[in-house]
């Protein structure tokens, strides 16, 4: 098949187009900004008009040049970083270079017929740019938080019987009490820090909120276990369904797919270490909920203990086999998880 790869840099983008017998027809770097992107859409007309693209990171470095592209109406395709780099150790080139990553991408995007296309902006891609800024905001009401304890020990010590926890509104009020008369530059930026500490915690909610609306009334929420955010988080990070060909491409991106590791007459399964650990995260809290809550996961995780598997192997099975609940699910919802996120 022809194909051509592109590899994806912030301000770089490398292009090799392949003939029929997977040898470099044509290399070529582009600058990472419009006029750059017209050029790279040109050559690629002149040099193979029918070839499918490949693209490594059309969802970062590579967005603008893949709207381009699909506008244009190319077949474009999503490379995964783990096949296009084992893919370049066989593409016997010394070193690393990024033509040498374009021509790997290019023949992963000829051999592999089932490259999930790339990943457009649309409503799922929104509601996990919402979640990615909620996490943002709570690591960083963590660090303050924990900043503000460190304060709160050296200017009011014994503060706990008052304060217990910042995390509660009652407690920040009661710490802004205690810290309004000291005087000194560490009680100054204490107080500093507990109004922006109010202050991200207030925004976070507000998205959670903006979540809640967005995601609320999708099928995933009748599944125990899956709250707001983590139901967020699984349509944000899933995105176009149309990239996994079954449920079992699902789990395997997910990273709950067991790997085989058997040798001679021994005959195992390990752990998957890969996959998207978002995807996995969200997964293994659905199945601790249910393991600890519900009570057909735990009729499923004692018939796993009677089979002799370990805990965290019983709760590996459950994950598997939520993963084939979740992608069902994510099928039958809305084609719009909601009419906006705004």
């Amino acid at each position: 098949m022809l194909a051509i790869g592109i590899d994806t840099h912030k301000a770089t983008l490398a292009a090799c187009a392949l003939d029929e017998l997977g040898q470099p027809l044509a290399e070529r770097t582009f600058s990472n900004e419009a006029a750059g992107h017209r050029a790279l859409l040109d050559w690629a007309d002149e040099v193979l008009p029918a070839a499918r693209i490949g693209l490594e990171g059309s969802a970062g470095f590579g967005a603008a040049a893949a709207r381009l592209l699909v506008a244009a109406g190319r077949e474009v395709r999503e490379v995964p970083p783990q096949l296009s780099h084992r893919e370049r150790q066989r593409t016997r080139r010394a070193g690393k270079s990024d033509p040498g990553d374009a021509l790997a991408i290019a023949r992963v995007t000829a051999r592999e017929t089932d490259l999930p296309p790339v990943r457009l902006a649309d409503t799922t891609r929104d509601i996990g740019l919402l979640v990615e800024a909620r996490e943002d905001l709570v690591a960083e009401a963590t660090r303050i938080r924990n900043r503000l304890h460190a304060d709160l020990v050296v200017l009011v010590p014994g503060y706990g019987a008052t304060a217990a926890n910042l995390v509660a509104e009652r407690n920040r009020l009661a710490a802004g009490r205690l810290l309004r008369s000291l005087p000194g530059v560490q009680a100054e930026l204490a107080r500093a820090r507990l109004s922006r500490l109010g202050h991200l915690v207030a925004e976070a909610k507000a998205l959670e909120n903006r979540l809640a609306g967005a995601v609320g009334d999708h099928p995933l929420r009748g599944l125990p276990g899956a709250g707001i955010l983590v139901t967020a988080k699984l349509i944000g990070e899933a995105g176009d369904l149309r990239r996994f060909r079954s449920a079992d491409a699902f789990a395997m991106l997910a990273g709950v797919a067991p790997i085989p590791a058997s040798s001679g007459q021994t005959h195992r399964m390990r752990l998957n270490r890969g996959g998207n650990r978002q995807l996995n995260r969200a997964l293994h809290t659905i199945a601790l909920a249910q393991a600890w809550h519900h009570d057909p996961a735990k009729v499923f995780i004692a018939r796993k203990r009677a089979e002799g598997k370990t805990w965290r192997e019983a709760l590996r099975a459950l994950k598997r086999h939520l993963a084939r609940v979740v992608f069902k699910l994510l099928l039958i919802g809305p084609t719009e998880v909601a009419q906006q996120t705004a």
